[in-house]
């Protein structure tokens, strides 16, 4: 593999791991049906170790508002619980003893704007991180010898035309999220 195209292997790659990571970030946020992906980001204390929720514990969606969270030690279910209690999804945990049922309440409109502007904010940061990695590129390129300028253009071509596909990727993910939030 000549120097060129793996400037622009690697470009897509990390393009396509920011747009990944956008859809990831997108799929924490709650639209108006509860899912199981919200409460990914959630940390919990076991054992004097922060591990992830989806680690310490089962978590499933039985009804549209509600989660239900089948903790694996019973030991850490008031960790748990407090762990989802303290995350800024605005949620209101209780346990039985056994799992924690975590209703998901109805969103009003203010909430549904604030998430919204959220939703903006997590793609804006997809799209720095795709120009980031157009600008790295671009600037390899230049730095690249023994190559024609013919060449080196249709690079920078084929990594602008890659960089505006991405770039499409996070803006329909933002328009997809946007109405699953809106939606009442």
């Amino acid at each position: 593999m000549n120097e060129l195209a793996k400037i622009t292997s690697q470009t897509k790659t990390a393009m396509g791991k920011a747009v990944e990571n956008s859809r990831r970030e997108l799929s924490t946020i709650r639209g108006g049906k509860a899912s199981a992906n919200m409460l990914d980001t959630i940390r919990v204390d076991s054992y004097g170790q922060q591990m992830s929720l989806n680690q310490v514990a089962g978590v499933s969606t039985p009804e549209p508002r509600l989660i239900l969270v089948q903790p694996w030690d019973k030991g850490l279910i008031l960790e748990i619980e407090k762990a989802i209690r303290n995350s800024d999804l605005g949620l209101n945990p209780a346990n039985d003893g056994n799992v924690i049922r975590v209703p998901v309440p109805q969103l009003n409109e203010e909430r549904r704007r604030e998430l919204v502007k959220v939703v903006k904010k997590l793609a804006e940061e997809g799209r720095i991180a795709i120009r980031h990695a157009r600008t790295d590129a671009l600037h390899h390129l230049k730095q690249v010898e023994h190559v024609s300028d013919d060449d080196k253009h249709h690079e920078e071509k084929d990594i602008q035309r890659t960089h505006d596909e991405h770039i499409a990727l996070i803006d329909e993910l933002v328009k997809h999220k946007e109405q699953e939030v809106m939606e009442v």
